[in-house]
C-alpha cells in the first residue's frame, strides 16, 4: 500500500484529532466514586502524537523537502 498524498493528509488530520481527544480525556480530574480509569488516556495521546509526527515528517517528504547531507570530498 503506497501513502499518497490524500491519504497521509486524511491520516494526519485523524491522528492529530485523536491526539488532542486523548489530551481532553487524560486531563480530566479523577473520580474516586467511579473507581480507576481503565483506558490508559496519557499512553495512547503519545502514541497518536508519535504517529503524527511520522506522518507530518512523511508529508513534508512528500512535498519536496529533502535534508540530503551536505557532499564530503
Amino acid at each position: 500500500m503506497d501513502l499518497t498524498l490524500t491519504l497521509t493528509v486524511i491520516l494526519l488530520s485523524l491522528s492529530a484529532l485523536l491526539t488532542v481527544f486523548f489530551g481532553f480525556m487524560g486531563a480530566r480530574p479523577v473520580n474516586p466514586n467511579k473507581g480507576p480509569r481503565m483506558v490508559p488516556w496519557r499512553f495512547l495521546m503519545l502514541l497518536t502524537f508519535t504517529a503524527s509526527l511520522l506522518l507530518l515528517v512523511h508529508l513534508l517528504t512528500l512535498l519536496g523537502l529533502k535534508s540530503d547531507p551536505p557532499m564530503s570530498y
